[in-house]
């Protein structure tokens, strides 16, 4: 087992471990005890009641937060012709409108956080799968980054405004980032209540006994603090 570092066991001492802490406070908690250099990235991890191999149990989708994740995100767009027009139009960092760009990706450039397509390139941007996929950057219909033309300019705008996509991993888990711990608690919170909403809107069908098991809040590299997962479920952003 790997040796706990000075910091972080400082900071697990902080943390009652029998206590399920309502939202706000575990927020609060994650702030105070990061101890990081950097600005550390306050994540939310759900452990669900869902079976991932179930095809009719599986949670796939994409949140906007309301006040964004407090980092760049480099965009890069599957486009060509007008769409190629449109993406840079809107912004986007990089165009990958040619054969070149597909080279230089299957080489090993994938120096952006989103990836984005429109249909009609989509039989080029597949051969990137090996690349990408492992990556989480594969365009995906379900996660919102295949759209049609007219759509970049939204799509791009929700991607480097604050829009994340969560999912369901091989262990029945999802794991989130919400923002930073320098943002005010009342932003992480809204940002918090925003995804809890829309994972509860993303409840599967096939979806059997108690959804949302474990709700737990952490900033990089510090300790798990456990949440009440009812409390959680309940959140409204305008508390």
């Amino acid at each position: 087992m790997a040796k706990l570092g000075k910091q972080f066991k400082a900071a697990l001492d902080k943390v009652d471990r029998q206590k399920f802490y309502t939202p706000r406070e575990a927020l609060q908690l994650a702030k105070e005890l990061s101890f990081t250099k950097f600005d550390a990235t306050v994540e939310v991890h759900l452990r669900t009641g869902l079976d991932p191999r179930q095809a009719d149990q599986q949670v796939r989708d994409v949140v906007v937060l309301p006040h964004g994740l407090g980092k760049t995100m480099r965009v890069l767009v599957f486009a060509q012709g007008e769409g190629a027009a449109l993406a840079r139009e809107a912004g986007a960092d990089y165009v990958a409108d040619d054969d070149e760009w597909i080279k230089k990706i299957q080489d090993g450039f994938t120096d952006f956080d989103v990836a984005i397509a429109t249909p009609d390139m989509m039989g080029k941007a597949g051969r990137l799968g090996r690349v990408l996929g492992p990556r989480g950057l594969m365009p995906n219909p379900k996660a919102g980054t295949v759209v049609q033309p007219q759509d970049l300019p939204r799509v791009i705008e929700e991607s480097k405004g604050g829009r994340v996509e969560y999912r369901l991993d091989r262990t029945a888990n999802i794991h989130v980032p919400i923002g930073k711990v320098s943002f005010d608690l009342n932003k992480l919170f809204e940002n918090m209540a925003t995804l809890m909403e829309a994972i509860r809107k993303s409840k599967p069908s096939g979806a059997k006994g108690t959804y949302i098991k474990r709700v737990t809040i952490a900033s990089t590299m510090g300790p798990g603090i456990k949440v009440d997962a009812l409390a959680a479920q309940a959140m409204k952003s305008f508390e």
